[in-house]
């Protein structure tokens, strides 16, 4: 009787030794090009089809050059996630080490930082090369449950030889990313493995949800600093004329004068003292204070005429864009989400709806609510450089999109069916859009 995904994951849970074999089987089919008993879960098998495009050899594996304590303790100190360790601890490791488990928190990059639990499990991790400073990137070690929710963005468990390398399928690992509440950036994974009898069906929903509760107390730390930031504020803006605002390094704002409140500023990665050029303000002088910076807006009023956009998608890990107007430039790294719409709404000059969008980005036109909470989150960054109804980028101003040599590097921002089928490294959309 043939079984489905699902059906396979509710036997691992009862007949972990028979699952695995179907597993087994499913990924030599898989690597062979044989059919399978069973087709894999739509999560595993989008991530060998990403793995067999990187290279990595599925019956050797590679490990990786650890770290140095050095860099190991240089990185631990500026992550944020050193302020949310308590909370993991605490959510997980208790359960973990009973249930012969290990918690390993790794930093954005997928460079395990921390690692603690059974000591037994921990033994046979280091004959894995799953230890302190190792790099466990889907691109390097394979489906994995560290690398594989940082690519995908979401909580992903890997069941035996659902990890791409052979030597990992005695294992199992559930994994979590966890993001920076203050601009959704991923900043960790945080992941508990074991070996392969020690599945259970919960533990993926046990590790998501302590990973939401460690972005929730970011989250509280975050509206700490912004009210001793306000405290410092008041005094200044009581003295300032004109439109102006306080706003925390990340842009969040803390208080504001001659202006209507608004949640957030976009401001360039780099930020320095100076007159720049701010979607939502226009020309602006910023200056430094303890925390964060004033911003003053000067009164002009906004062009978007002769604004130049540059979205470079060339290295997958540092996809960007570049706003170029009357008043300088600034750049800002773009999370996969993010590239992707910029892509499509660089392609289609015209326009795009949500339902579009979501069918382009998703393969699935229903998702239309995670697209206006996307198109919500850019225009905080662009402003009125975007305009809706439906979505694209204003006219007057001129888009240039930077390909990857090899088009395939970019299915992991669109729906197969929307990726690009044509070589080549540039395209440009510029000028007024057209119209249909």
């Amino acid at each position: 009787m043939a079984l489905s995904p699902m059906d396979v994951t509710q036997l691992a849970a009862v007949d972990s030794a028979r699952a695995a074999r179907v597993l087994d089987e499913v990924r030599s089919a898989a690597l062979s090009g044989r059919r399978a008993p069973v087709a894999p879960r739509p999560v595993i098998r989008q991530s060998w089809e990403r793995v067999l495009r990187s290279g990595v050899d599925p019956d050797h594996g590679v490990r990786s050059g650890l770290l140095s304590h050095e860099e190991v303790q240089r990185r631990r100190a500026s992550s944020t996630l050193r302020h949310v360790l308590p909370v993991l601890r605490e959510g997980l490791l208790s359960v973990a080490d009973v249930a012969h488990h290990i918690m390993v928190v790794a930093d954005e990059e997928g460079r395990v930082l921390w690692r603690e639990g059974s000591p037994p499990v921990l033994r046979k991790a280091d004959g894995l090369g799953f230890e302190i400073g190792a790099d466990w990137r889907e691109d390097v070690v394979g489906t994995n449950g560290v690398g594989t929710p940082a690519v995908t963005g979401r909580p992903v468990q890997v069941f035996a030889a659902e990890h791409f390398v052979r030597s990992h399928s005695s294992w199992t690992c559930a994994g979590a990313p966890i993001t920076d509440p203050r601009d959704g950036r991923l900043i960790g994974v945080v992941d508990v493995s074991g070996p392969l009898e020690t599945m259970h069906p919960a533990t993926l929903a046990w590790v998501d949800s302590v990973a939401k509760l460690a972005e929730a107390r970011l989250r509280e730390r975050h509206v700490r600093s912004l009210e001793r930031l306000r405290a410092v504020a008041a005094p200044v803006l009581a003295r300032t004329t004109g439109r102006a605002l306080v706003v925390d390094r990340h842009g969040w704002t803390a208080a504001v004068t001659g202006m209507p409140h608004t949640e957030r500023l976009a401001l360039p990665t780099s930020v320095s003292a100076g007159t720049r050029w701010l979607p939502a303000l226009g020309r602006c002088s910023l200056e430094p204070l303890a925390g964060g910076w004033l911003v003053r807006a000067a009164d002009e009023p906004l062009t978007r005429a002769g604004t130049r956009i540059v979205l470079d998608l060339r290295r997958p890990r540092h996809r960007s864009v570049e706003v170029s107007g009357g008043a300088g430039s600034w750049v800002r790294e773009l999370s996969p989400r993010h590239a992707g719409l910029l892509y499509l709404l660089a392609v289609h000059r015209a326009g795009r709806s949500a339902a579009a969008l979501a069918g382009d980005l998703f393969g699935d036109p229903a998702r239309t609510v995670t697209v206006r909470a996307e198109i919500s989150r850019i225009r905080r960054y662009l402003g009125g450089l975007l305009d809706h109804r439906p979505y694209r980028f204003a006219e007057n101003t001129e888009v240039d999109v930077l390909l990857p040599d090899d088009p395939l590097d970019l299915p992991d921002l669109l729906a197969r069916s929307a990726a690009p089928a044509r070589d080549g490294s540039r395209t440009r959309a510029a000028g007024p859009r057209e119209h249909p």
